[in-house]
């Protein structure tokens, strides 16, 4: 039913089959995905909090906890202890010394991802596969049910040198299946996120483990040895607050590659109210982010915020975040809510009703943030303290636009008031915004391949002198 864009009858129906059926674990963790998909996140880690003391060792609970902190702006030192209260829970042999170490020979490396599909994860993964280097061979572990109709999966398989789908398979056979197809780095997509196989993990498949891209936090998992990230989203003190070996990739550990049928950038008519937008999940958005928002709003009377989220198609979630916006004191009269449009050429066309976009904290954009920008709109960001809010900012400083970076919240509603007001700059804006990019390393492919794959060897060689 979740699926289906009904949370509320789902978690009603859990609610009903945990009378029936008390401490079915799966079935809790249901009732939390339910909680989730209605944004109702203070009602999941409730839920959470209650499983942890039914179940003080069940390491998914934890995972659900990791995963759902990113969406908070709790302390680092929170982050820290539940990254720890995770690690706990999986033992891990210590890590194989039989292995070739031969820092520079060929090397096989694993794809693990439910997201090798049309899906933000692959398309950040398009780059380094238009390019890869000829002394290593690729399998891609596709960990979602197979659909060979899918364009970006097509091309996909047109890419690497082999394709397994492995979404059947349990933890202990795809564990087994890394090992036979003796894969030296296994590398992750996925982290905490739908869909995921860390667990498939516990016992070290792989000489070499490491995660990038799909999840934007550490992992905790004691088996993932390296986390690909830049010097902007993981800056030199952060690396207390990781299990993993921080790889960093600069100027940006992402390369944007944007759809081919994308439609040309166009301005919102010189008539219409000055409109501020997100096309951000609706989960982003909770009170960090509304009262920062509040403040471009304010700056501009008169002036409106589009949203549009498919999960606002759920009656739940559209009446949670209209309870978030009259928490936050704006007015609803004020706010448009869009849920879904056909496709993506029809997505990205709803661009040109929106002055200017504003960015999502804690949990910054990725795609969404690029795609603003393709289409010749500003993003406005506030970087955090942790990698989840700092993405936008790598992102922008990476395209050459680090002008919209706020150092404050009354930066932020400066820089946007600006953006969204000064019609000439606007235009000027949006007619060079692509040019800008495309001369940007943010869409440097040959160069993004060549940090990719050179910071995932810098990492076997690091390997290659542990001595296990």
């Amino acid at each position: 039913m979740i699926q289906a864009g009904d949370a509320a009858g789902a978690l009603a129906a859990g609610n009903r089959a945990a009378e029936l059926r008390p401490g079915w674990l799966e079935l809790d963790l249901n009732r939390v995905d339910a909680y989730d998909s209605m944004d109702r996140h203070d009602r999941a880690m409730e839920m959470l909090a209650e499983l942890k003391r039914q179940h003080p060792f069940e390491p998914t609970i934890r995972a659900r906890v990791l995963h759902l902190m990113n969406y908070s702006a709790l302390p680092d030192e929170a982050f820290t202890e539940a990254m720890r209260d995770y690690a706990r829970c999986i033992v891990v042999p210590p890590a194989t010394s039989a292995f070739d170490r031969n820092p520079d020979r060929p090397l096989c490396l694993g794809i693990l991802s439910p997201d090798l599909r049309t899906h933000s994860v692959a398309f950040f993964l398009d780059a380094p596969m238009r390019h890869i280097p000829a002394d290593w061979k690729v399998v891609a572990l596709s960990a979602s049910a197979p659909n060979p109709a899918d364009p970006m999966t097509r091309m996909l398989k047109e890419r690497v040198h082999e394709w397994v789908d492995v979404a059947h398979l349990s933890d202990s056979a795809l564990d087994a299946l890394i090992r036979q197809r003796r894969i030296d780095v296994l590398l992750d997509l996925a982290g905490h996120t739908a869909g995921n196989r860390l667990r498939a993990l516990d016992r070290r498949p792989a000489p070499l483990i490491a995660t990038a891209i799909g999840h934007p936090a550490t992992t905790g998992h004691p088996a993932v040895d390296v986390r690909l990230v830049d010097s902007i989203t993981d800056p030199p003190s952060t690396e207390t607050h990781c299990t993993e070996r921080l790889q960093r990739m600069d100027p940006c550990f992402l390369c944007y590659v944007p759809p081919v049928d994308a439609p040309e950038p166009v301005m919102p008519a010189a008539s219409a109210s000055v409109t501020f937008g997100s096309f951000n999940f609706s989960g982003k958005l909770g009170a960090e982010t509304l009262a920062l928002w509040r403040g471009a709003l304010d700056a501009v009377p008169g002036s409106r915020l589009l949203l549009k989220a498919r999960s606002l198609g759920d009656p739940a979630a559209r009446e949670s975040l209209l309870e978030r916006i009259r928490a936050a004191e704006i007015d609803e009269s004020r706010v448009e809510i869009l849920s879904f449009v056909k496709g993506i050429k029809e997505h990205l066309a709803l661009y040109a009703r929106m002055h200017v976009a504003l960015d999502p904290t804690p949990y910054s954009g990725t795609t969404t943030t690029c795609e603003a920008l393709w289409m010749g709109v500003p993003v406005v960001t506030l970087p955090g303290e942790r990698h989840a809010s700092r993405v936008s900012s790598s992102l922008l400083h990476a395209a050459g636009f680090s002008e919209l970076v706020a150092k404050d919240a009354a930066d932020f509603a400066r820089i946007a008031a600006r953006c969204a007001t000064d019609r000439a700059w606007s235009e000027d804006f949006r007619a060079k915004a692509r040019a800008r990019m495309q001369s940007s390393p943010l869409m440097d492919t040959a160069a993004y391949a060549e940090r990719f794959f050179g910071a995932l060897r810098e990492s076997w060689r690091v390997r290659c002198k542990q001595p296990a």
